[in-house]
């Protein structure tokens, strides 16, 4: 397949995949609720990061060994669904802002470093991510494909996800939009914790075949 037509489908793809609602979505959208325009970027950037672990083993074809052993996909099930869970409980504690006009000012610091990590092990433990990538990779893999055109073609995975993602807090970082959100800040933090906890109950209780 040629790289261009590669690219073309990939995004066609990709673009379906990342706006579909699921963890990394529910993660950027308390972070940047919570934290701020630089904490959802950040995190952002982490889930895009992730994305290189499931591409770099998808193309030595680790990913269909994966896939096919339910024992391997048993523990990332375990794994991904436990860390949903912990993220989950976190969101379930936050509590009501103070009123103060100086909290209400003043941004929320937050470690980028966090964020970032926070954001890469949310995506890279995503025990869906093999399959996806197997059904992906098959489409446009060829084993004669040059290493560089793999690469290219997972650079570019990585830029459709950060893009969409960015795109997703720049609106929720809008101050019409987040003004909104403001004063319900922490039970938005629950709702989301909540649907945070399902989704890794749902991953953990979905069956590997």
């Amino acid at each position: 397949m040629e790289l261009l037509q590669g690219l073309l489908l990939i995004t066609s793809i990709h673009l379906l995949a990342a706006a579909s609602p699921g963890p990394d979505f529910v993660l950027v959208s308390q972070q940047t609720l919570s934290n701020g325009k630089k904490a959802g970027i950040m995190c952002s950037i982490g889930i895009a990061l992730g994305l290189s672990i499931h591409i770099t083993y998808s193309a030595f074809g680790l990913a269909t060994v994966i896939a096919n052993s339910s024992s391997a996909l048993w523990v990332i099930k375990i794994l991904g669904g436990g860390y949903l869970i912990y993220l989950g409980i976190k969101g379930l504690k936050a509590k009501a802002a103070t009123t103060s006009v100086e909290d209400a000012v003043a941004p929320k610091r937050y470690s980028a470093k966090k964020s970032i990590g926070v954001g890469f092990l949310c995506n890279a433990l995503n025990p869906k991510a093999p399959i996806y990538f197997v059904s992906l990779f098959t489409v446009v893999l060829s084993p004669d494909m040059p290493l560089y055109q793999i690469a290219i073609y997972g650079a570019w995975i990585m830029l459709i996800q950060f893009a969409w993602f960015a795109l997703v807090v720049g609106i929720l970082s809008r101050p019409a939009i987040n003004l909104r959100f403001k004063q319900s800040g922490h039970w938005i933090d629950r709702v989301l914790g909540g649907a945070m906890i399902m989704l890794g109950i749902k991953v953990i209780a979905t069956r590997t075949n």
